[in-house]
């Protein structure tokens, strides 16, 4: 069974930065694209946020994060980054990492990023 476990969620000023780590198993993560979405504050949408192929060959960024935040991973461990820079109150949300390239896939229970001063 996939498992997906997210962490490095926190409260940060507006400007700050976070790093976000996912731990995967269960699964072939090596031969997987992964998604980043995020659910922001009393909405049942996720939001798409970056996707990056199985080798890490393409990658791509909704445009509002796109310069700021920059998606990695490392299969050798199975795990899954994302680096948050210049965080503003509107990237506030719980952040989740997807199995394959649909927000809809199998994912963890997702790490709370919030931007406030």
């Amino acid at each position: 069974e996939a498992q997906l476990v997210e962490s490095g969620g926190g409260l940060v000023q507006p400007g700050g930065s976070l790093t976000l780590s996912c731990t995967a198993s269960g699964f072939s993560f090596g031969t997987t694209a992964m998604t980043w979405g995020r659910q922001a504050p009393g909405t049942e949408e996720i939001e798409w946020v970056a996707y990056i192929y199985s080798d890490s060959r393409f990658v791509d960024y909704a445009n509002n994060v796109k310069g700021r935040f920059t998606t990695s991973r490392d299969n050798a461990k199975n795990m899954l980054y994302l680096q948050l820079n210049d965080l503003r109150p509107e990237d506030t949300g719980r952040y989740y990492c997807i199995r394959g390239l649909n927000v809809l896939g199998t994912r963890g229970q997702g790490t709370q990023v919030t931007v406030s001063s």
